[in-house]
């Protein structure tokens, strides 16, 4: 246990650096806050002083004279407690906002293998659930951490001082305590981390079902899915319980030692008592610092177990900012036309994170600026996977890959992806206007030139239509659209920022066919020089390009045109044929 408390302080420590800019609030915390447990010290004394000469010798004035001390000094204790509360909370939610930031702009650097590593699901508990126990643990760090040992500290110091041997008793329980404290945290710490992989499972179901309702819907699940869930909320409440039984021994067994420790401060105190020794007082007095030492003890105990909540955390955080971007930013600016091909591959090999198998396998290929190149092949072929490494979004394995004549791994990213506009399988859109969604990489695109991209995208007519024209909101995911609405806008989002390389990744798959025939004869028309990826398991989508690639189990198995294929390659011909007859073959 002590070696893994060990582990999740380092990970605590190491995201320290994020309150550095909250650093006088870390300081003035704990120094009210000390000011406070002070002024708490000395009230039991007040308190003696009030019965041993006060109420004994029945001096009404001296009672109401120390009682408006303990009064004032019970008022500047909760103004010190007041400010403390605010610069902690000042500190710690400064700290969260700080760490979201940094952990979020850092997720936006890594590529799709860390991405795949994690799990999206995994990455939104991080950074929500476990940034909030970080929170919770640095304002408890300034408002607790000094205040409860020093007045555990601090209690027994003044009982010694008022009378030595009886305090032999605090000296007495203390070993019984820490051993409960002990045996509690040894039990309890193994159950936070997996507690949060379990959250991470949660979430996971959570976002299946929300972003799969109309398909749960479509083949009536919603039954299992409610099962479901309610099984992985389980697992979490499972665990939470067995946390939840054992931190709940920590209180009744801390108090019922240290009640003992009061039965027999009572009993020996008594004796002292009718011996002179100590005053009524006095044995008051020492009550309260064995309760006040009683309180202090149970507050490091839950700090112990919020700090190890926090400690989980922190290491699964740390765990994303230890992950170092795979693909290395490169330094070389790209000259357009600098080459005779604009992209080239050379015996690329590609295999996904913990799969030695080859998703794409010697895969080389010549493609010159203004070509069309069809993508066809079964599912899993690869397809996706070969234009997904043109931009860079995964390093590939084995071999090479130029643009412009220069290896990818050696060109700046942000030039690199400004060359490409992609159209993903999924088509992808963002709360907000219609007009805002279209200027995602052209930002300062003008409406003249969104219009003609969404003419091109055989958008404009449909988006006319809508009252606010470029102004029409877009909900979440665009689910106030068709999908044949959706497809249009995120190609026609692809589009206005001229790119000069276009990846259509199977995105028309929702467009009727005459629509998908005039797409790509209004983008052939209107970007004569501009290098066009078709993905499509459509053979009438993609016949016209200048070259096809058909890939089967990771390989090129056919490239060329499409009359050379048919009569060539036996994989084009069958998905050929398998959509078309072989006289609508001849006839177009």
């Amino acid at each position: 246990m002590i070696k893994r408390l060990g582990k999740w302080d380092k990970s605590m420590f190491r995201l320290a650096k994020y309150l550095k800019k909250y650093k006088k609030q870390a300081i003035i915390g704990p120094v009210f806050k000390l000011l406070e447990a002070i002024f708490e010290l000395i009230v039991p004394l007040v308190m003696a002083r009030i019965i041993d000469q006060g109420i004994s010798n029945r001096d009404t004035s001296y009672v109401l004279k120390m009682g408006g001390l303990m009064i004032a000094l019970g008022i500047f204790g909760y103004c010190f407690a007041l400010i403390c509360q605010y610069v902690a909370s000042v500190a710690s939610q400064g700290f969260g906002t700080i760490l979201r930031r940094e952990l979020f702009s850092h997720i936006n650097k890594l590529s799709y293998k860390e991405l795949d590593t994690i799990g999206s699901n995994s990455l939104i508990t991080r950074i929500t659930n476990d940034v909030n126990q970080m929170q919770v643990a640095v304002a408890m760090l300034i408002r607790l951490v000094v205040r409860a040992p020093f007045l555990a500290v601090g209690s027994a110091v003044m009982a010694m001082m008022l009378d030595l041997k009886l305090s032999i008793i605090f000296l007495a329980v203390v070993p019984f305590v820490v051993a409960v404290i002990y045996l509690v945290m040894s039990r309890s710490i193994p159950f936070y981390k997996k507690r949060q992989s379990k959250l991470d499972n949660v979430s996971l179901v959570t976002k299946e079902n929300l972003e799969g309702a109309r398909v749960i819907r479509a083949f009536s699940k919603e039954e299992k899915e409610r099962a479901r869930f309610a099984q992985a909320s389980e697992e979490v409440t499972e665990i939470a319980e067995k946390v939840g039984k054992i931190s709940a021994m920590l209180s009744p067994a801390t108090f019922a030692i240290l009640n003992i420790a009061i039965i027999a401060i009572l009993w020996f105190g008594g004796y002292q008592v009718e011996n002179g020794v100590l005053s009524q007082g006095q044995i008051i007095a020492f009550i309260s610092y064995m309760t006040q030492i009683s309180l202090a003890l149970v507050v490091v105990a839950h700090l112990v177990i919020l700090f190890t909540k926090a400690g989980a955390s922190a290491a699964r955080i740390n765990e994303v900012l230890d992950m170092t971007p795979t693909i290395i930013e490169g330094t070389k600016e790209i000259e357009n036309g600098a080459s005779e091909f604009q992209i080239i591959l050379e015996n690329v090999c590609f295999s996904y994170t913990g799969t030695e198998r080859y998703a794409l396998e010697d895969i080389s290929l010549q493609v010159k600026r203004g070509e069309t190149i069809g993508i066809i092949g079964g599912t899993g072929s690869g397809k996706t996977t070969l234009v997904n490494l043109l931009p860079r979004f995964y390093e590939a394995t084995k071999g090479s890959i130029l643009y412009e004549g220069i290896d990818v791994k050696e060109l700046k990213q942000q030039n690199l992806s400004s060359q490409f506009g992609i159209v993903p399988q999924k088509a992808v859109l963002f709360k907000g206007t219609i007009r805002e969604n279209m200027q995602w990489q052209s930002e300062k695109a003008s409406d003249e030139e969104i219009w003609e991209a969404l003419r091109i995208a055989q958008a404009k007519e449909f988006v006319e239509q809508f009252q606010e024209g470029l102004n029409t909101k877009i909900q979440q995911g665009g689910k106030n659209l068709s999908g044949g609405q959706r497809q249009r806008l995120t190609i026609a989002r692809a589009l206005v920022s001229n790119p000069s390389v276009l990846i259509l990744d199977d995105s028309a798959s929702a467009l009727d066919y005459a629509t998908d025939a005039k797409l790509r004869s209004s983008i052939k028309t209107s970007f004569d020089m501009q290098t066009v990826f078709i993905i499509s398991q459509r053979a009438n989508s993609i016949r016209h390009a200048d070259k096809i690639l058909v890939l089967a189990e990771g390989c090129i198995v056919g490239c060329g045109g499409h009359e050379e294929l048919f009569e060539q390659c036996e994989v084009y011909k069958e998905i050929v044929l398998s959509q078309l007859s072989a006289e609508e073959v001849k006839d177009r």
